[in-house]
């Protein structure tokens, strides 16, 4: 049973459209930021990472709709971009005043964490160009009515980021919607993009308004209580393990408020150590759950991107094969795989999901 009404492959120029913030991630490798003396350079941003890794993984054709200030730290972002396949048409570029006391690009100090040790994001995103987008910025009609879009992913981070980026997302999503574009929205909530800009409160008037548009809802445990207010005993935002019963009662209790989403979905994680999780995923559609084998004791290299990864794995199963459960697995497969390489972005390939998908070991391979 076919899960969501989605346009034919080739009918439009675009496969996806990311809407996010990208920023320039700086790793110290298996060191520390504190003590750091060099730094492996890389891209990163929770919407970006699954056009990309729908582009390099999965072969579809995807771009991003962002801004950067223009100096050599931008050019640099844009380089990765550009690397990763993604298409840059709509990169808005904002003039460098030199200093960046008015536009700057985001810069994030990422450990990886490792035992007991968790992974660290230092984030430095202040007055970057891309917080201050708004409404008007793009020529929606331009772009899902006359190049045309099957789908348009965003999500919570870049809509915490401003007083502005909240309007620019519910203007995308209403443009997406009357050209018959799927919609998905990773939640993502962040407590320290929220904290200066009115904290729970205002993450669920922000994330409940855009949900009312959304398709396809991504989050955790965590993210459907506070963003859009839901919880039933068993699951909070502060246990490390979800009670699957338990959420399940929740989704069931958001379906009750937001009939218009058709998919909803999250990874299952239990976290024993930086390195060490416990993987899995479910999601609902058609009015049933649908779940991805759990992976027991999953080696966890790099931790960062792992959920994006899922998304843009569930992505790929739902537009190829409109199928819940090839949807779950696919999700699931590709994010086991995105942590066990560094960096924010995947380095799978779509063999090696199927490999992975269809019971596939870690096994050499000559």
């Amino acid at each position: 049973m076919a899960v969501l009404n989605i346009k034919p492959a080739g009918s439009g120029k675009y496969d996806l459209l990311a809407l996010g913030e990208v920023m320039l991630r700086l790793d110290p490798g298996e060191g520390r930021v504190r003590t750091a003396r060099q730094f492996q350079a890389w891209e990163g941003g929770g919407e970006y990472n699954v056009a990309r890794g729908l582009r390099r993984c999965f072969g579809l054709r995807t771009a991003l709709c962002t801004a950067f200030a223009d100096n050599d730290v931008g050019r640099l972002i844009e380089d990765f971009i550009l690397q990763g396949g993604v298409d840059t048409e709509f990169i808005r570029w904002s003039p460098y005043d030199g200093v960046g006391r008015t536009v700057r690009n985001g810069l994030n100090f990422t450990e990886r964490g490792f035992g007991v040790r968790g992974a660290v994001g230092i984030p430095d995103r202040g007055h970057t160009a891309a917080s201050q987008l708004k409404p008007g910025d793009f020529d929606w009609d331009y772009i899902f009515g006359k190049l045309g879009v099957r789908w348009l992913h965003t999500g919570g981070i870049f809509a915490a980021l401003s007083d502005t980026t909240p309007a620019l997302v519910i203007e995308a999503v209403k443009a997406a919607k009357k050209y018959g574009t799927i919609v998905s929205y990773d939640l993502n909530y962040r407590p320290s993009l929220w904290k200066s800009i009115g904290g729970h409160k205002k993450a669920q008037e922000v994330n409940r308004e855009i949900a009312r548009h959304v398709d396809v809802m991504i989050g955790n445990e965590e993210d459907f209580t506070a963003c859009l207010g839901f919880a039933v005993e068993g699951v909070d935002e502060h246990i490390s393990k979800i009670d699957v019963t338990a959420f399940k009662r929740m989704i069931e209790q958001a379906l009750k408020e937001f009939p218009n989403f058709k998919v909803t979905a999250t990874t299952l994680r239990a976290v024993k150590s930086a390195t060490r999780n416990d993987w899995g995923a479910i999601i609902w559609a058609n009015g049933e759950f649908y779940e991805a084998p759990h992976r027991e004791d999953l080696e966890i290299l790099d931790r960062v991107g792992g959920g994006d990864s899922f998304a843009s794995g569930l992505i790929y199963g739902l537009m190829t094969f409109n199928d819940a459960q090839k949807a779950v697995d696919y999700g699931a497969a590709h994010g086991a795989l995105a942590m066990t390489t560094p960096g924010d972005t995947s380095m799978a390939s779509l063999k090696e999901v199927e490999s992975l998908v269809a019971g596939g070991s870690a096994r050499v391979q000559r």
